[in-house]
């Protein structure tokens, strides 16, 4: 089969298009043919670094090359001895092994059975790959961390987003009064999702505007916490995807009496069932802002790289 192999973190030039084996079967898992992957910021963090190659990928002692990647839908063609819940040719999709090697970029990828779902028939296998890690963190964030309640407000940064286009249906469909910050020519966009007011992070400060969220998801590198402290409540909560609560943000939530968590998406079926019943609804909706083949793999990883994508980035397999 064919996969994207990365020797050495770096440059795009350092993912490498080769033949090799198909994966070996363990009993709890399914042989999926890949139709479509995502890309996520994550993929470009660990190609460029090796700190985070590291803590991503968990490499086994000696391990010298690798296949990043983690967000996959495709149909099954063999199942290990002990799958109950999957057959040969389901179609599927999820978030294959997160942290640790998802091997997703490649034609072939052995998946465990407990972290897929059944594609809904009436989306396709790229929309399907689009709602994996993004769908998921938006829904782990909101409904397992923040457990954000009908009639509270939240403020999603980045609204515009991976994430961000997830979660503003998500937090509607669960009753939430939005507030998304995006650019100012992704306005018409944040609040098609659903958002009920929507903030120029570039020419307006969201705490000047906001003072009063129950919830902040906030996808930020650094002090930007220390803004959204400003925005929410006393007593409110704050999600953070990229940066710890230590220090000074540790300090200002303490003072205001928030409740900071900084967590991780997981790999989990059954939320991936929850993300799968969404899509089928029509509640989210993937919006793929660009596709590529396989072999321009490395350009998807540029595309994510330059930043400020509307939605998701796909590749077809």
């Amino acid at each position: 089969m064919k996969a994207f192999l990365l020797r050495q973190t770096g440059g795009i030039e350092q993912l490498h298009l080769e033949e090799i084996s198909r994966p070996i079967l363990q009993a709890n898992e399914v042989l999926v043919k890949t139709h479509a992957i995502s890309i996520n910021p994550v993929d470009i963090y660990v190609r460029k670094n090796s700190t985070a190659l590291k803590t991503f990928i968990l490499p086994k002692p000696g391990q010298d090359k690798f296949i990043l990647g983690w967000d996959i839908a495709g149909i099954i063609e063999e199942v290990g001895a002990d799958v109950k819940g999957f057959k040969i040719g389901d179609a599927v999709f999820g978030l294959v092994n997160f942290r640790g090697a998802g091997n997703a970029y490649a034609e072939y990828v052995a998946a465990p059975e407990c972290q897929l779902a059944l594609k809904p028939n009436n989306i396709s296998f790229e929309q399907a790959a689009a709602a994996c890690l993004a769908a998921l963190t938006a829904w782990q964030a909101l409904v397992v961390h923040a457990n954000l309640q009908s009639g509270e407000k939240i403020l999603i940064h980045a609204a515009a987003g991976g994430v961000g286009h997830y979660a503003i249906p998500i937090a509607k469909q669960l009753g939430a009064y939005v507030v998304g910050t995006a650019s100012a020519d992704n306005k018409e966009f944040v609040l098609s999702l659903g958002a009920d007011e929507f903030i120029d992070y570039q020419n307006q400060k969201v705490e000047d505007i906001v003072t009063d969220a129950d919830v902040v998801l906030d996808p930020m590198y650094g002090d930007h916490l220390l803004r959204s402290i400003k925005a929410v409540k006393r007593g409110g909560r704050i999600i953070s995807l990229l940066t710890d609560f230590e220090g000074d943000i540790a300090e200002a939530a303490k003072v205001k009496e928030v409740h900071g968590y900084h967590m991780a998406v997981a790999s989990n079926g059954n939320d991936m069932k929850e993300i799968a019943a969404l899509l089928e609804r029509g509640i989210i909706t993937s919006h793929i802002s660009a596709s590529y083949a396989f072999e321009e793999l490395p350009k998807a990883h540029q595309h994510q790289e330059a930043g400020n994508s509307r939605g998701k980035i796909v590749v077809k397999v």
